[in-house]
């Protein structure tokens, strides 16, 4: 609760209190079973609410020690409860629920979306949705970018994890100038780019998640591929698992992806010096605002795309993952996102409702001119 306060005008006082909406849905993904699904639940539970945690089909385990280790700390057991699961049985019954006052959801925007639409279609209040979805991320590269250092920050944003980080490369528009000296340079680190077993200090790059997400890919692979001007691809040595080798496909602009292709796949299209509006108008036309890269070394450029891309994490000459709680709050916009991100000073207030209270002093007997009031 904020500090009571004075008004001289009409010798009132008037404070403002936050509080705890109740019953917390809290589904998490599976690409960040521990880090994700934590921090959903301490969110929810700071805030003075509580929480029924529903993670990933995919990640039980993690999960349930995860609320073992919670309960042992001390968090009461009705508190905090763990329901995993499949999402299609649980998923009707929980957004149903009664006592249901908020869900947070970190996922793909179509999930995201069908969510939104059953809490739409209850009777009573309107419940708050948290969401942190997918994205089309783009990287934009102008002729002043360094290829060296553009290379190695676009190996990293489209590969680091497979590809399966909801902020990863999918898209890189490069300007025409740089097309010679960047995809030879690509190419070539892809041949040294090793797909395996993870234990081996020699692998570059793990599987993809299950059987089912692996023949997506190759199905957007081989789509893609059709219509490559220019492709390259890493080398794969796992065999006994859900491996799938990076890939890297130049396009021309009308066969770029328009969703989002969760896995190591990376389309390239190229841009002419004066058209870096162009590029940002397809950005911004896509729908998703989650990540976008920059590499350039002219101010101007800079400036241009932090003033006109409609995005919720912009990097600048680095890569475009790997975002740090407390100094990189990370969350996204449109398609990408419902609002404030996570790990930044407004997260919190997804999760509460505010309430005032003004008080009439004079009907209460109070001589309000004998009261300091504290500008």
């Amino acid at each position: 609760a904020q500090p009571q306060a004075l008004s001289a005008i009409s010798g009132e006082s008037n404070s403002l209190s936050l509080h705890g909406r109740g019953v917390f849905l809290c589904i998490s993904p599976w690409n960040f079973p521990l880090a994700i699904f934590l921090g959903q639940i301490t969110a929810a539970l700071a805030t003075g609410n509580t929480v029924i945690a529903k993670p990933a089909s995919q990640t039980p385990l993690i999960a349930f020690r995860t609320v073992e280790l919670a309960h042992a700390a001390g968090i009461p057991v009705d508190v905090l409860q763990l329901l995993p699961g499949p999402s299609g049985l649980l998923s009707p019954v929980l957004l149903n629920a009664e006592a249901l006052a908020g869900v947070v959801f970190t996922g793909s925007t179509e999930t995201a979306a069908s969510i939104s639409r059953t809490l739409a279609a209850r009777p009573g209040a309107r419940l708050p949705l948290i969401a942190e979805t997918g994205g089309l991320n783009v990287m934009i590269a102008d002729s002043s970018a360094l290829p060296e250092q553009l290379v190695n920050d676009v190996l990293a944003s489209a590969f680091t994890s497979a590809g399966q980080r909801c902020s990863a490369l999918r898209v890189l528009w490069l300007q025409e100038e740089l097309c010679e000296a960047v995809l030879p340079r690509l190419a070539g680190a892809l041949q040294e780019w090793q797909t395996g077993d993870p234990a081996n200090y020699a692998t570059d790059m793990g599987p993809v998640i299950d059987a089912s997400s692996r023949a997506e890919l190759e199905q957007a692979a081989t789509t893609l591929a059709a219509k490559a001007r220019w492709q390259a691809g890493g080398n794969m040595d796992g065999k006994n698992g859900h491996y799938l080798a990076p890939r890297i496909f130049l396009l021309d602009r009308n066969d770029l992806p328009h969703s989002e292709i969760f896995g190591p796949l990376l389309a390239i299209a190229t841009w002419k010096h004066d058209e870096l509006s162009t590029v940002l108008d397809w950005v911004n036309r896509s729908g998703y605002g989650l990540t976008l890269g920059v590499h350039s070394r002219i101010e101007g450029t800079l400036n241009q795309v932090q003033q006109q891309a409609q995005v919720g994490n912009i990097y600048l000459n680095r890569n475009q993952i790997g975002a740090v709680v407390g100094c990189q709050p990370f969350g996204g916009e449109g398609l990408s996102g419902t609002g404030f991100k996570a790990g930044g000073p407004h997260y919190l207030l997804h999760f509460v409702t505010e309430r005032t209270v003004t008080t009439n002093l004079s009907a209460l007997g109070v001589n309000t001119t004998l009261i300091d009031i504290d500008d």
